[in-house]
């Protein structure tokens, strides 16, 4: 019995997840001779039937039918259908027809009939895929078709006193009237049959059922709704922070419900490989009214953390579980995965719920913008000699000797601002830049530019230019490059020069005062060097420290870079013998923040070639 409808637009909707990066895990079904009901509880939808069957050395399987409870339509049934020809509620994959079968791959969340040969007594089908928190998809119009998420080995019984649906609305209950199972076999009158004596019989993780409850519309699927985002998995990529997990009582009772971290398989072939685990965080209650800084606690593998939910309408029957990657941890190269299963589990026993969680190593590259505040500055006082009548002794040079110097940093009373602009490319050294121009090119994409003439001329309005006016403005504004590029735990340093004649950034200059427009007196030539105004030349050092102890902190190391600031002035005045100059320094301290903005690796130019 086939069914080969060529439906193009399942296979789309199907091929929708398949570029998803997740975590692995297999999923074991037992089947039988003949037909098997079965539920998916892990997305197998990277490779097709035709390569699942291939792995299999058994070749045992020769039939799949996937059951579509959401086709539009008249559903209403009282026992369950057979897979016919015709019925668009089916949809198949033979191995008679391979790539041609309408059915081309399998996904989670989805109930199926798989026919093993008759001639196996038995065979163990191992189906590697992403875990997935399913979806159940319940019709009011008839009998449903579907698996639910028990525990694998150690399942409750149907109904009885600790039967799984004993703690499902009353409703329920007295409306979900038949259980179907199939047996060993070929289809017939019997098979699927009744399920009889439901208080003694155990359900099994990976079975599906035709669940006859007539016009009721069910929504208990186990004591405990986990909701998770649409794709059913947590996928931070490599830049996301946070992602809540709302998990909700919906029995009569107190429940408890363990969360537990476990690793990812290794990836199957033509997958991107697993590099190792995801260090997750769950946080805390903030409690720090003046930091108001989050708590937070690793999320260990192995090591379950627990919530207990008071009675479902009752205040507590529900909480939010706040997961954020802990970036500041994640080693490796840029771009690896790290991926993990979160199982989740409750205290009766009923239920398993496995998701799949996945981070990629960060790039910094991109425009990075934050502040530096400037906390200590250098004195720069010298101590004179004094004879013994306290009196300044002169030398033979005619000058009070000096006796020593104090460049001591000292305290300020308040932090001093200094803007900094840093673009990181995807390879070199980073840029401190004077200034920068985000907007649209001329094919309308993101871009970062030196000048505004690189622009596209109709989004001005939405561009914006960023500048630093501590840093000396250029035309070409090249920017400085430093020693290296971002990142955790690295010491970059840029040096920023100044002319003395500079007229355009130069603190000394003043076009229209006598003392201090670099000119003669009769304001025909231009005098050296510390006469009226002076060189300086800037060593900028940014030194990325780990991010504070606390949740948002940790979790936000991949878009924000902290560390410590360090400023070297050096006033450069008359030329003396021998190449040398006078020279003064001051020093400077502080800390700074930097933010990425745009994730663009190209600065462009500052004009259109």
């Amino acid at each position: 019995m086939r069914l080969k409808f060529m439906l193009l637009g399942l296979a789309a909707t199907l091929a929708g997840a398949w570029g998803l990066q997740a975590q692995w895990l297999t999923q074991t079904l037992d089947l039988r001779a003949g037909w098997n009901a079965v539920y998916l509880h892990v997305d197998p939808s990277h490779q097709t039937i035709d390569e699942m069957v291939a792995l299999d050395s058994t070749f045992a399987v020769e039939e799949v039918w996937m059951w579509r409870p959401d086709v539009t339509g008249q559903q209403f049934t009282v026992s369950p259908l057979m897979p016919t020809t015709g019925d668009s509620r089916w949809v198949s994959w033979s191995r008679q027809d391979g790539e041609d079968s309408a059915l081309r791959r399998m996904t989670a969340g989805m109930a199926y009939l798989v026919r093993v040969k008759a001639s196996l007594p038995g065979h163990t089908w191992a189906i590697q895929g992403k875990a997935v928190a399913t979806r159940y998809r319940w019709t009011s119009t008839g009998l449903n078709f579907m698996g639910f998420p028990v525990p694998q080995g150690n399942a409750p019984t149907f109904t009885g006193q600790n039967g799984f649906f004993s703690r499902a609305p009353v409703e329920f209950q007295r409306s979900a009237s038949e259980f179907y199972r199939y047996s060993e076999g070929d289809l017939g009158p019997s098979n699927p049959g009744v399920i009889f004596g439901l208080r003694n019989t155990k359900m099994a993780r990976g079975e599906a059922y035709w669940i006859n409850t007539g016009s009721y519309y069910n929504r208990y699927f186990g004591p405990v709704e986990i909701s998770v985002p649409e794709s059913g998995q947590l996928n931070y990529g490599d830049k996301g922070r946070v992602i809540g997990v709302r998990i909700r009582n919906v029995t009569s009772s107190p429940l408890t419900v363990s969360l537990s971290l476990m690793p990812s398989e290794a990836a199957p072939n033509g997958q991107v490989p697993v590099a190792g685990m995801v260090p997750l965080l769950v946080r805390g209650v903030r409690t720090n009214a003046t930091s108001l800084a989050y708590p937070y606690n690793p999320l260990a593998a192995g090591t379950p953390m627990t919530w207990t939910l008071a009675a479902a309408g009752s205040l507590g029957a529900d909480a939010e579980i706040v997961l954020g990657v802990d970036r500041s941890q994640m080693s490796g190269n840029a771009g690896d995965l790290l991926a993990g299963v979160l199982r989740f589990t409750d205290s009766l026993g009923y239920s398993q719920v496995d998701v799949g969680v996945t981070a990629s190593v960060g790039v910094y590259s991109g425009l990075w913008v934050g502040d530096a505040a400037v906390t200590q500055v250098g004195q720069y006082l010298k101590k004179y000699q004094r004879g013994p009548d306290a009196e300044p002794v002169v030398g033979s040079d005619g000058k009070y000797q000096v006796q020593g110097l104090d460049t001591s940093l000292t305290g300020v009373s308040m932090a001093f601002p200094l803007r900094l602009i840093v673009h990181n490319p995807a390879t070199g050294p980073a840029r401190l830049m004077q200034q920068v121009y985000l907007g649209m090119d001329a094919a309308t994409n993101p871009i970062v530019a030196r000048g505004e003439g690189v622009l596209n001329r109709n989004y001005l309005k939405d561009s914006r230019r960023i500048s630093a006016p501590h840093l000396p403005f250029s035309g070409v504004n090249e920017g400085w490059a430093f020693s290296g590029s971002l990142g955790p735990g690295r010491t970059i340093t840029a040096e920023v020069t100044t002319r003395f004649d500079d007229g355009q950034s130069s603190p000394f200059l003043h076009a229209y005062h006598p003392d201090h427009d670099n000119l003669d007196g009769d304001r025909a030539k231009t005098v050296p060097q510390g006469s009226e105004s002076y060189g300086l030349v800037r060593r900028l050092t940014l030194q990325f420290t780990p991010p504070s102890d606390d949740f948002d902190s940790r979790t936000a190391a991949g878009q924000t870079l902290a560390g410590n600031y360090a400023e070297s002035v050096s006033v450069q005045g008359l030329a003396r013998g021998g190449g040398n100059v006078d020279t003064r320094t001051f020093e400077a301290r502080g800390s700074f923040v930097l933010n990425r903005i745009s994730m663009a690796p190209n600065l462009s130019a500052a004009t259109s070639p």
